[in-house]
């Protein structure tokens, strides 16, 4: 039998290897952050906005922990929390709304995802260096990069290199059976310091279809609507409502934390480059 790798073991691979590639750039401060004497960025300075006054959300930001990734008391410290306050679940990469909150899956999604982490879950795409889907890009332990402009925000990922166009431009939904995305179609507007962005036209198949590493899946008839604040200069609040009524009984919102990543810049992340791990891999399953 063919050896399975799975999506931890190339992810610990990568840990290993990430304090050798930061090292590789050379440092640079990054204009605009509000410094301390020390020269040490102001984190809960206020929120940076545009000139014509809206919430700026560009920056490099890195995942900022919360929902405790399923381990439990270390050292005798409580565990972490695993929603916020007011009990919206906090998502891990894997598991899309953290330990202990029972994702109101469809009896086929469920069964569905049994036999993915049964496999396991070989047949992610990150596996195969193909884009991983909008929550696994959340959740990602690489950084993402955040360009904002008037009528588009680019959201660039790090892992497997990824690239998301969000249109700000006021433009509807596509109604003329366009071609489904990997990343899907995004549309944003600004509700007061709020930036709400509707995503639909997912690709849904047995690749694309992973919220997690867990492989919870989605269909092609997820949309998925995200809201983004900016409560201060160093944190970004991401809520997230997965509604697919293919694949769960009822929609459900998580909570992803960001934090902002200053004086260091992305590294250009190609998957497929001299890449090792498939060839071990059986194939995956058609759907």
């Amino acid at each position: 039998m063919a050896l399975r790798l799975t999506l931890a073991s190339v992810l610990a691979l990568f840990v290993a290897l990430s304090s050798t590639l930061l090292a590789q750039w050379p440092s640079h401060p990054t204009p605009g952050v509000p410094r301390a004497a020390d020269g040490k960025p102001i984190l809960d300075a206020p929120t940076p906005r545009t000139a014509d006054g809206k919430v700026d959300f560009s920056g490099i930001w890195l995942r900022a922990g919360g929902g405790g990734g399923g381990r439990g008391r270390q050292g005798g410290a409580p565990p972490a929390p695993t929603t916020t306050p007011d009990g919206i679940p906090l998502s891990t990469f894997g598991e899309v709304a953290g330990r202990g909150f029972a994702l109101p899956l469809q009896p086929w999604a469920a069964d569905l995802k049994k036999r993915r982490m049964a496999d396991n879950n070989k047949d992610n795409p990150d596996v195969w260096c193909l884009p991983i889907g909008l929550m696994q890009y959340h959740n990602h332990p690489q950084p993402r990069q955040i360009v904002q402009t008037k009528n588009l925000m680019l959201i660039t990922y790090e892992s497997n290199y990824g690239l998301r166009y969000i249109y700000m431009d006021g433009r509807p939904a596509p109604t003329n059976d366009p071609t489904p995305w990997w990343f899907g179609y995004s549309r944003g507007w600004f509700e007061g310091d709020t930036l709400v962005v509707e995503t639909t036209n997912f690709r849904g198949d047995e690749r694309a279809g992973w919220l997690d590493v867990n492989g919870s899946p989605y269909t092609d008839a997820l949309k998925m609507t995200e809201r983004f604040r900016r409560p201060n200069f160093g944190t970004l609040e991401i809520d997230i409502t997965i509604d697919d009524a293919k694949a769960y009984t009822k929609p459900f919102t998580v909570r992803v934390n960001q934090r902002i990543m200053v004086d260091q810049e992305m590294i250009e992340f190609i998957c497929n480059e001299n890449e090792q791990s498939s060839k071990h891999l059986e194939p995956p399953k058609k759907s």
